[in-house]
């Protein structure tokens, strides 16, 4: 019965044309059309008071914890003499939301999500519905399908396991560091808050000897001093662009750097 109903869907079905792209994209056609439809439609897109239902953020609620267990239970596998501490970082690195857009823009899950919103696209919307397609995916079929779709498709492909390992994406540690060896003094503001998909939204700047040399908004305050640190370290010419990490031998005059806010 459920081949039919796949068969019907690919072929047959008013969405036939969704059902066949989704096929590319995870692999197998869905039986559910309507669900994996639903995980790309963004909450900006309705306005009355049933809209919980009616977009992904409960998909992207599911899909997110689903996402977790499976990087996490990858890692473990793959690293059995690496500790906890490791294990997190890497997870943190693979499960950020940074990283999810970059994945979820290369899947061109942009493309989906432009059929069915009205409003402009932004970098956030991306990575809320790859973990919503993931909570789609493990209604559809389960855990352990969705595991093989995770890992297979999403992080073998699009991920350099390898290269994450030495990839040191705290910048807001490494500035710390940085200053605290060239006696530097640092400072980090909060400057704005204001909403943005109907949720709080901060711009933090960061001060090094009173300079704002970076700034940047994110719905979460601590995700904002990480981005706001990493633009002030390209500032001051001691982000290293292989890696994420500051170079010790290189740095540019502050005082070349303008006031300007850099975003």
């Amino acid at each position: 019965m459920r081949f039919i109903r796949r068969l019907y869907n690919y072929y047959l079905h008013p969405d036939k044309e969704l059902a066949r792209r989704l096929k590319t994209l995870v692999g197998f056609t869905p039986i559910h059309l309507s669900l994996f439809k639903l995980a790309f439609f963004h909450k900006s897109t309705f306005s009355t008071r049933d809209y919980a239902i009616a977009n992904n953020e409960r998909l992207e609620f599911l899909g997110d914890a689903v996402l977790s267990t499976i990087v996490g239970e990858y890692l473990f596998k793959k690293y059995p003499n690496s500790d906890e501490g490791f294990l997190t970082k890497m997870r943190s690195k693979i499960v950020k939301r940074h990283s999810l857009d970059e994945i979820a823009d290369k899947m061109g899950l942009d493309l989906f999500l432009a059929n069915y919103n009205q409003t402009r696209l932004s970098k956030s919307m991306l990575g809320n519905a790859l973990e919503a397609l993931v909570g789609a995916v493990y209604i559809e079929v389960g855990y352990e399908k969705t595991k093989h779709y995770v890992i297979k498709r999403i992080l073998r492909r699009y991920l350099d396991i390898h290269e994450l390992e030495s990839f040191d994406d705290n910048y807001k540690s490494q500035l710390l560091e940085w200053c605290q060896k060239n006696g530097r003094s640092i400072e980090y503001k909060v400057v704005a808050k204001y909403k943005s998909e109907k949720r709080d939204k901060f711009k933090v700047a960061v001060y090094v000897d009173n300079k704002k040399l970076g700034t940047a908004d994110d719905f979460n305050k601590k995700s904002a001093e990480q981005l706001a640190s990493e633009r002030a370290m390209a500032v001051m010419g001691i982000l290293n662009s292989n890696n994420g990490t500051y170079s010790a031998n290189h740095s540019r005059d502050m005082e070349e750097a303008d006031d300007s806010d850099r975003e």
